[in-house]
């Protein structure tokens, strides 16, 4: 990232899968002890609000298997509209940096396609960029991410559910390791136990699957940076490696500044100042 005034700086953070804003709460706090601003957005279905399959949490949970998710009809140009409508805020006198995280890349960067105006940095944490390939499936279903953990929490059939699903509320110690293991293998068991009890249990399917194209002259102007997780078992280091270059190979004119963090798929949980202090860079 180039040297920015962070007291003249608003960050705005998009979480991932199955996260909301307040993923980012810690390390918003360490960001304004350094005298920037920020601003976390919730997409659609997402966060304190985001709506649960009936049975959920009722004894048993009854349906989650089968139940049709009422974030079925969500796309990505609505989650793209929700970034966009947050950076349009942000915008006046300030200079913005966008920060995605995993599957919050696609919004992410399709909003920075459509308004390159309202962005002078985007950052992607272990984040799907899609200047390669479309879809986020491409990258997840790509050899270089075999060795990512996780592919026994998704539920049901996502075609059929319309979401992917997951069961952070889950009673199976097996399955609850493996989230952990997957996703927060380096923050300690009973701070995962909190984290968890936060997440929802369905991302739209259309993050996941809906290609975003970009362009040179709009999202490639963008001054960009990759934030690696270096013992990331959600979105594998090969992976990550795999979207910048072919992301730098399509744009050659602007190509990514690359970081690299210890630890885990969610620094924002395990090391939040250090993550802070990556981004005021």
């Amino acid at each position: 990232m180039k040297n920015v005034s962070l007291t003249d700086t608003v960050f705005v953070f998009v979480h991932g899968a199955w996260h909301g804003s307040g993923q980012w709460a810690a390390t918003q706090r360490a960001l304004a002890g350094l005298g920037a601003a920020s601003v976390a957005v919730d997409l659609p279905g997402h966060g304190f609000d985001a709506p649960l399959p009936t049975g959920y949490l009722l004894p048993g949970q009854p349906g989650l298997l089968t139940e049709r998710s009422r974030l079925a009809s969500l796309t990505m140009d609505d989650c793209a509209e929700t970034v966009q409508s947050v950076l349009r805020q942000v915008r006046q006198h300030r200079t913005v940096v966008l920060v995605a995280h995993s599957a919050g890349g696609g919004p992410a960067s399709l909003a920075a396609e459509r308004a390159p105006e309202l962005v002078d940095q985007i950052v992607y944490l272990s984040a799907f960029v899609p200047g390669g390939r479309p879809r986020f499936y491409d990258y997840l279903g790509s050899p270089e991410n075999a060795t990512a953990l996780g592919k026994n929490l998704n539920l049901g059939d996502p075609e059929a559910l319309g979401a992917v699903r997951i069961n952070p509320l889950s009673p199976d110690p097996a399955y609850l390791d493996e989230l952990r293991e997957t996703h927060y293998h380096d923050t300690p068991l009973d701070r995962f136990d909190r984290w968890r009890s936060a997440l929802s249990p369905d991302l739209p399917l259309a993050i996941a699957t809906t290609p975003v194209t970009l362009t040179a002259a709009r999202w490639g102007r963008i001054p960009r940076t990759f934030l690696r997780c270096a013992e990331d078992r959600a979105l594998a280091p090969a992976a990550q490696n795999l979207m910048i270059a072919e992301a730098d190979r399509a744009f050659p004119g602007n190509p990514f500044t690359v970081r690299t963090l210890p630890g885990s798929h969610s620094p924002f949980a395990a090391r939040p100042r250090e993550l802070a202090a990556a981004l005021a860079t």
